[in-house]
């Protein structure tokens, strides 16, 4: 239940995209792929473990939270066996991210040790991320551009570069790495979208200013389409600008569901609606990850 496992999409979403890159540019590495995602899983549900940790202690999670049960404040799990948890999960990320150093050299070992220490100021620390309206872009960074573009660097690398490498060899990152990831980072941020959209009133009276809170539902529900938006124009601007055949258009297909999930966004407020709206723009995710991913490998 603290791993909240339907979380996973957004860690394994970036993962399939990347690979997908890479299989589209020639540099398919399958052993690398495979502890990209198992890492970015980890990550994922460390950072879970903490939130779930953090905002039990920092008394942001009251009864009145509309969401899914947590462990800690809810009194299921003790608070010290959950955080002893969230650092043994983030080990195991560090652990097999080890692999990835020696593929990727000392850009992986930057981006993964930034990733760990994220998960934990997400909701942990002196300054955390989400109370102060900083959820929304740490979700885009890490979990859009750095898994997605990161995917591709180590089976670039593992190609292209010799072990270790200190700098970022030619090839590793490219333009469509980086514009592949900017649907995934937008739908992933919107998985946070509903979730503070939901919590706007109790986040507002335990001190939680997340940017529901800062500018009001209006803003959030724009946030939410301007994502939307953002994950559907990329696909239209590989097969117009970037030279994609039309396979790359896949992801259209997902807009209906999308827009379905965008009216209740934008017209509701309570758990009972937001609450399957949360789980589904999980859902969305991976479906527009699979559709863009097939649509990346066969254009």
């Amino acid at each position: 239940m603290a791993s909240r496992p339907q979380t996973l999409p957004a860690a394994a979403a970036p993962v399939v995209v990347g690979t997908a890159v890479a299989v589209h540019a020639d540099l398919f590495a399958p052993l690398p792929a495979l502890a990209a995602l198992v890492g970015a899983l980890l990550i994922q549900v460390g950072t879970n473990f903490a939130n779930d940790y953090y905002d039990a202690v920092q008394g942001a999670d009251t009864e009145a939270r509309e969401g899914f049960t947590r462990v800690t404040a809810g009194g299921l799990i003790p608070p010290a066996e959950v955080k002893r948890a969230m650092y043994l999960t983030f080990a195991a990320a560090v652990l097999l991210g080890t692999s990835l150093v020696y593929v990727g050299g000392v850009p992986i070992l930057v981006i993964g040790l930034l990733s760990v220490a994220s998960g934990i100021a997400y909701t942990g620390g002196p300054y955390p991320l989400g109370y102060h309206g900083l959820g929304d872009l740490f979700v885009f960074v890490f979990f859009g551009l750095v898994a997605v573009v990161g995917t591709f660097y180590v089976q670039a690398a593992s190609v292209l570069a010799a072990p270790l490498t200190v700098g970022i060899p030619e090839g590793t990152v490219t333009v469509v790495a980086v514009l592949a990831s900017l649907p995934i980072a937008a739908i992933s941020t919107n998985i946070l979208v509903v979730n503070n959209v939901r919590d706007k009133e109790e986040d507002a009276t335990t001190g939680k200013r997340t940017l529901a809170v800062r500018f009001g539902y209006g803003f959030a529900r724009a946030e939410y389409v301007a994502m939307l938006a953002l994950a559907y124009v990329v696909p239209a601007y590989l097969w117009t600008r970037a030279g994609f055949d039309w396979f790359v258009l896949l992801p259209m297909f997902s807009m209906p569901v999308a827009a379905r999930i965008a009216r209740t966004v934008v017209t509701e407020t309570k758990g009972e609606k937001l609450n399957p709206a949360l789980e589904d723009t999980g859902k969305l995710l991976a479906l527009y990850a699979v559709l863009f991913s097939v649509g990346l490998v066969l254009a």
